[in-house]
């Protein structure tokens, strides 16, 4: 009861010490300010930054600015006098008009912001874009700004993209506080959140795209990556959080860019933008790209083309349809790294390469096709989204293994594996802004359906078309031993239906300006039918889940808010990519995830963000050993990640941009594992992690950017026995406006030349970091 009194009198104190702050200032009551920002259809424009200026007649008033919510609502609180309002919106026009604020301020306005048109200059005296966005659309799946999310949530730009020369989603995550990146056995994406490691939890704009693959970023207008479970928004896994890609869209304006790299390493990178209004009411816009790169790693190189046509097409000024495609296909050579000895990676040159190169491969490719349609009436708002997919996957690689005892020879096996998939998911949310008294409301409602269709096949490597292990000499382990592919008495081939069915309500209420909650549930049907094409076996396993999520944000200032949040996730016993299925598995229940968090957001200046996370993950069900009978597994095992993150996006001042950040991991087993016994640490999680990129204009025409990476040491895996030593690594850039066409940089990654390793997938399988390598770029605009 104390702990409830105290919550009301904070509220309470919160909602009258910003009106008595007013009024100690002027002795005069403060104004509620309200407005609506809309566009031409009347449609909300959330995260639009509105300024009251006041005039030389308003003694000592201070200037106050607030961003608009998910209606487009803003409210300010004012002393009474003239003031210049200021409404600014990316894309948008900006508006000012003068006011008068007295102590009846008269109804609610709504200010009307029209679309930018087309700029012909360009900026040389600041970065062009920026590297904070102040509202996204995945967290709450409505424009929400970041400061009203009760998460944790880091966007990496399109502008930071290009700054670092980023190509992959592993570069990507070197500047996100907390998250880590697993070697994937070198053929696909996967990431580490919160001591959770999934291939999975990887979105298209908010649409599942689970295959394990390289994806690429020539195509994408910012990556989000949103911490903590996520399954109100986006269904089961998503246990450390999700990673979302936000693809460039046509625009109705011209704009024509192409970017040359090459570099260290036979690195050649070609990528081209080309968007072209057709009209009135349709756009169109092409990105493309294509790769043919080498690697430090000894006859490791990728070849990669991708191309992602878009239309946008708008029948009227309340309806935008986007259609879009994606062809992308990847090709490289399979690299497990190199191999441990005694608890340490190898001593040996970071190229070294352990079996055939030229008989390794990955191989994928993917066609992705989506349409969304957003109509807006009044204040409802619906979108549909659909989305089909098919995946064309495999890879065949060469494993090392163990060291022997006098180091002259190391272990090595081989194996191949393929897997197809075709996705079909349609999302349709109806969201409804509406306003009762001086609450506000955000209702949504939505449903979801998808269908995945998988095969999968492996074989074993036999060499000599004999054995299925050979050990090759230490110093010589790249080989050309013939090997024979073919099936063992337990490789995978098998066929498998995933039907998906789910609904989600959610409720974001603005009590007053300084106090949101935000609650929902979510209910998914799983329904997973596997066929084991060998045996004939037929197993089913139906889950039905149930994901709540609840947030409270308090704001004390219109730019400072305190947000509480908990959340529910689940992960089917099959797994994330649905391969673990068994006559045992198939009586398991799915794991769940509890995700505790609490943190504040400061919107310190215009264009920067300061954020703090402090969080507790637990997740249960774990697989377990019983311990009266070493033959069955029990449901008893769980782990738990406690951790502080600390993020900063933005521009210190309009020369100087910064991203990164400091995270503390502490993730280990709380109740054993059929891995690990309690106590132990959760392989890849290091302790510590710290980031920081810095670009500042030191003239009109040059900036130079300067990076800092370190992580602590962590174990490779979950037994402990091997230890990947912490790191510190510098990387830098230098950037040249030659013309207003014309822009030329140069990155140097690793400028010291430091030796370390970067991830692993195993304790033999750990990938070195790249030595100091060089790349430059030229972009033009035509």
């Amino acid at each position: 009861m104390r702990r409830v009194l105290s919550s009301v009198v904070v509220l309470v104190l919160l909602e009258l010490v910003p009106a008595a702050v007013l009024r100690a200032q002027t002795g005069q009551a403060a104004v509620s300010l309200e407005g609506r920002v809309v566009d031409a259809s009347r449609a909300p424009i959330v995260g639009a930054r509105v300024t009251a200026v006041p005039e030389a007649a308003v003694a000592g008033s201070p200037r106050t600015s607030t961003r608009t919510d998910q209606r487009g609502g803003f409210v300010l609180m004012i002393q009474p006098g003239a003031y210049t309002l200021t409404v600014a919106a990316d894309g948008f026009v900006e508006q000012s008009q003068r006011l008068d604020a007295t102590q009846s301020d008269g109804p609610a306005r709504e200010i009307v912001l029209k679309i930018a048109g087309v700029r012909e200059s360009v900026t040389v005296s600041a970065p062009a874009g920026g590297y904070q966005v102040p509202t996204i659309n995945s967290a709450t799946k409505t424009p929400t700004p970041l400061i009203d999310v009760p998460q944790s949530v880091t966007v990496v730009t399109q502008e930071l993209i290009a700054n670092q020369m980023m190509m992959s989603v592993g570069d990507v995550m070197r500047y996100v506080p907390g998250v880590g990146v697993h070697q994937g056995e070198n053929n696909r994406d996967q990431i580490i959140m919160r001591g959770n490691s999934s291939s999975a939890d990887f979105f298209i704009n908010g649409v599942r795209d689970d295959v394990q693959y390289y994806r690429d970023l020539y195509n994408l207008s910012r990556v989000e990556v949103l911490k903590g479970p996520n399954a109100l928004a986006f269904g089961r896994g998503g246990a450390g959080g999700v990673v979302n890609r936000v693809g460039k869209e046509a625009l109705f304006r011209p704009a024509r860019e192409a970017s040359l790299q090459g570099g260290m390493y036979d690195n050649r990178r070609l990528t081209t933008d080309l968007n072209q209004p057709l009209g009135n009411a349709v756009a169109l816009r092409v990105n493309g790209m294509f790769e043919d790169s080498n690697s430090f790693r000894n006859r490791v190189g990728l070849k990669r083309y991708g191309v992602t046509p878009t239309l946008t097409f708008t029948p009227s000024d309340r309806t935008k349809i986007v259609a879009s495609y994606e062809y992308l296909h990847d090709s490289r050579v399979a690299d497990r790294g190199i191999t441990s000895f005694q608890g340490r990676p190898l001593n040996v040159d970071p190229g070294t390469y352990y079996g055939n190169p030229a008989d390794s491969h990955v191989n994928a490719t993917v066609n992705v096709g989506s349409v969304t349609i957003e109509h807006h009436r009044g204040a409802l708002t619906v979108r549909n989204r659909t989305s089909i997919a098919n995946y064309d996957r495999g890879y065949q690689n060469y494993v090392p293994g163990a060291v022997t005892a006098d180091q002259s020879q190391v272990a090595l096996t081989a194996y191949n594996n393929t897997t197809t998939r075709t996705n079909l998911f349609n999302q349709t949310d109806f969201i409804y802004a509406r306003k009762t008294g001086a609450v506000r409301h955000t209702l949504l409602a939505g449903v979801e359906a998808g269908r995945q269709v998988t095969d999968n096949f492996r074989n074993t490597g036999f060499f000599n078309n004999t054995a299925t292990s050979i050990l090759v000499p230490f110093g010589a382990p790249t080989i050309a031993t013939p090997v024979t592919f073919r099936q063992s008495a337990t490789d995978a081939n098998n066929h498998l239906l995933t039907n998906l069915a789910a609904a989600y309500v959610q409720d974001q209420v603005a009590l007053s300006p300084h106090l949101e909650i935000v609650g929902g549930l979510r209910f998914d049907r799983f329904d997973l039918q596997y066929h084991d094409n060998r045996s004939g076996l037929d197993l089913m396993r139906p889950d039905n889940l149930v994901s709540p999520r609840a947030g409270v944000v308090v704001k004390p200032i219109a730019n400072v808010s305190v947000y509480g949040s908990y959340s529910v996730s689940y992960l089917p016993s099959s797994g994330d990519q649905f391969s673990s299925l068994t006559t045992i598995t198939q009586q398991v229940q799915p794991e769940r995830f509890n995700n505790y968090e609490t943190g504040v957001k400061w919107d310190a200046r215009p264009g920067l963000s300061l954020t703090t996370a402090l969080y507790r993950l637990d997740r249960t069900n774990t697989r377990s050993t019983d311990p009266n009978d070493p033959t069955r597994i029990i449901q008893t095992g769980s782990t738990r990640t406690n951790g502080y993150e600390l993020g900063t996006n933005g521009q210190i001042t309009p020369l100087w941009s910064i991203a990164g950040g400091y995270a503390y991991q502490n993730a280990f087993i709380s109740s054993a594992t059929t891995a690990a016994v309690a106590g132990a640490q959760v392989g890849q999680v290091p302790h510590h992690t710290f980031s920081l990129w810095n670009r500042y204009q030191f003239r009109p025409r040059v900036s130079a950017g300067l990076g800092v990476l370190y992580r602590s040491d962590m174990f490779v895996a979950v037994d402990n026995t091997v230890t990947l030593p912490g790191y510190v690594r510098a990387d830098g850039a230098v950037y040249f406006t030659l013309s207003k066409q014309v822009r030329l940089q140069a990155n140097v990654e690793n400028m010291f030349d430091r030796r370390y390793s970067i991830n692993a997938d195993s304790n033999t399988n750990i990938s070195p970091g790249f030595p100091r390598t060089l790349r430059v770029g030229l972009t033009t605009s035509f």
